[in-house]
């Protein structure tokens, strides 16, 4: 679509969220770049256009995948939103990457990666630069996905690209979350962390095609075993293990049958509801705390008195606990 609102900041909140609205793309690539925007006169725009959109959102099925790098996370959601967007739905993909530490944008350039599906009409890919502070990366995605939601978009798949805490960061995100594997030689869950599979909603051991299916299916026993071993996150749903490959497409529509399977279970069971509540919750403690943070470091008196504290602890004349009782009780 052409875009609907002038190509400067002179469109008023309520007609960027109509345009939004619309589906006009290039308002929706205006509208997350505001909400990502951490200048103090954008956090008052974006706060009054989510209260906007807001009403048009909550509807869309929130996917997070994860899995190591050279698992084959891109061409499996690209594989899988073509089939979606073929089946009518509108597809949504954004990716928490790691960011240049010179320039603060997203290295990983995904619509390079998913060149079919960046060209696909019903498709919007969105890069969510990880700069700065996990807390950040947090408020500004979510923020982007209530904006994709109210354009229409019903699958909202969060990319993480599988190292440090990200995974963490975007189960709190979304509905399900798929863990993507590999089968490999030797021990199959030698560099697996333990918690990634602790959160993990959906097991899919990815490139099981040629010589490799029988290996991916042996794989595939040992995470289940594995998952034996693991308190079950919920307990309306078993963590299933399946095989897949991206390249063919083969067993894709069975993991979009469990992706359905699991909302139906939450939804009748209103687990669904309650992780969505307790995932609201969660996101305005957090961005209170940082809130009160950055309103306590920009006070000149505080930050001089933290500075010295800090000096303290330093130099091993402070435990840190004292320090921070000593800051907070003044």
């Amino acid at each position: 679509m052409s875009s609907a609102i002038p190509n400067d900041e002179s469109a008023s909140d309520s007609e960027l969220a109509a345009a939004v609205l619309a589906g006009d793309r290039s308002a929706i690539g205006r509208a997350i770049t505001l909400v990502e925007s951490t200048k103090p006169k954008h956090r008052q725009r974006s706060a009054s256009l989510l209260e906007l959109l807001l009403p048009h959102t909550g509807d869309a099925e929130r996917i997070g995948i994860t899995g190591v790098p050279g698992v084959g996370k891109s061409t499996f959601i690209e594989t899988l939103g073509i089939r979606l967007t073929a089946a009518g739905s509108r597809v949504a993909v954004v990716a928490v990457d790691p960011s240049s530490s010179r320039s603060g944008g997203s290295i990983l350039a995904d619509k390079t990666r998913m060149t079919k599906l960046s060209a696909d009409d019903r498709a919007f890919i969105r890069p969510a630069p990880a700069a700065g502070t996990l807390g950040g990366v947090a408020r500004s995605t979510r923020e982007s996905m209530l904006v994709l939601e109210a354009a229409g978009y019903d699958v909202i798949i969060v990319e993480t690209v599988g190292v440090g805490q990200s995974e963490t960061l975007v189960h709190s995100l979304v509905d399900i979350f798929l863990v993507l594997m590999l089968a490999g030689a030797g021990d199959e869950m030698q560099g697996i962390k333990k918690g990634v599979l602790e959160l993990a909603d959906l097991v899919a051991v990815n490139k099981a095609d040629g010589d490799n299916s029988q290996r991916a299916e042996l794989a595939a026993a040992d995470y289940r075993r594995a998952l034996h071993l693991l308190a079950p996150q919920s307990p309306n749903w078993s963590t299933p293990v399946v095989t897949c490959s991206a390249l063919t497409g083969e067993g894709l529509d069975e993991i979009w049958a469990l992706v359905q399977k699991h909302r139906r279970a939450l939804e009748e069971t209103g687990e669904r509801h309650e992780r969505r509540r307790d995932q609201q919750l969660d996101w305005m403690r957090r961005m209170v705390r940082e809130r009160l943070l950055d309103q306590a470091s920009g006070d000149a008196e505080f930050a001089a008195r933290n500075a010295e504290l800090e000096a303290a602890v330093a130099a091993g004349e402070l435990s840190p606990n004292v320090a921070v009782d000593r800051l907070l009780d003044g």
